[in-house]
């Protein structure tokens, strides 16, 4: 056997282990934060809607390595959100005003920006982030279960709640959490939008954005969505209990994807390979904040 056969080889087997990792270390969350003996078919009901997101992903993957196309894997994510969302609330007994209010938001969130990042593809005409994976089936199935393992991780604290049966007063911690949630939400959509003005004026070709939240963090769209998904946490706080308290991975997670995988680090070698020359975008690495905006 030769030694290209055997890196192939050793090449598929750590895809094999990630791909399990990442659906298991995400399905056992949710196992861990299903409450109390809630089922459906005889499954823990937060398996079965786990599975499903993943599920989901799968079946759009068949269409989009066939095409060699990205253009409806933001949009796909955020529909399974929506989807796995409005399954819990048609499994949930007698959801409250609260449980209501927590769904609302998913839906809410994932409507908005899954609809802009749609948008935004198809005028860019697609996502050079895809260029070197859509091209290899292992590859582009790993980001698309990846797809699904983010939907599952941020969204248990959500879905524990909205299906939990335990009859749960609204109290300052569900309203902190709350108000997180909607500051979080604003941020993030005076950013995109900010950036998108920046972006579609044509004076603005080949510049870096430095004005609006943008000149208060380098990464203000982030920080927004970190913060709504940690007041989603934060909201499902008086419906946990047991092993459900596993959830509090959830905004933690989002954190380091975002800071340390797939996020920030991704647009930070992206602004040294076009600006790493550029006096003025080295001055504004050094005076701005790269996450939590300065607030003079």
């Amino acid at each position: 056997m030769g030694r290209g056969s055997c890196e192939k080889r050793v090449s598929v087997m750590k895809k094999i282990l990630f791909i399990l990792l990442a659906v298991g270390l995400p399905v056992g969350v949710a196992t861990l934060a299903n409450p109390g003996d809630l089922r459906i078919g005889g499954w823990p009901a937060m398996t079965l809607l786990a599975l499903g997101c993943f599920g989901i992903q799968w079946l759009a993957f068949a269409p989009a390595r066939l095409l060699q196309t990205e253009r409806f894997y933001d949009l796909t994510g955020s529909l399974t959100y929506i989807a796995v969302t409005l399954a819990a609330i048609v499994t949930a007994a007698a959801p409250s005003g609260s449980q209501w209010l927590i769904a609302a938001m998913i839906v809410v969130w994932a409507g908005r920006l899954g609809s802009f990042l749609f948008r935004r593809i198809h005028a860019a005409g697609g996502d050079q982030r895809f260029d070197h994976i859509k091209i290899s089936s292992s590859r582009f199935f790993v980001a698309w279960t990846l797809q699904g393992a983010w939907v599952v991780m941020t969204s248990c604290a959500a879905v524990s709640a909205i299906l939990s049966e335990q009859p749960t007063a609204v109290g300052a911690v569900f309203v902190i959490g709350a108000a997180m949630w909607v500051v979080g939400f604003v941020v993030e959509v005076v950013a995109d939008r900010q950036k998108s003005r920046f972006r579609a004026d044509p004076a603005n070709e080949g510049r870096f954005i430095n004005t609006g939240l943008w000149a208060r963090s380098r990464h203000p769209n982030y920080f927004g969505e970190i913060l709504l998904w940690a007041g989603i946490a934060v909201m499902a706080i008086p419906y946990l209990s047991g092993t459900q308290w596993v959830v509090m991975l959830s905004p933690l997670f989002v954190h380091a994807l975002l800071t340390r995988v797939s996020g920030i680090p991704t647009l930070v070698r992206r602004g040294q390979q076009l600006w790493g020359d550029d006096p003025a975008y080295q001055a504004y690495l050094k005076s701005t904040p790269l996450l939590v905006p300065r607030l003079l």
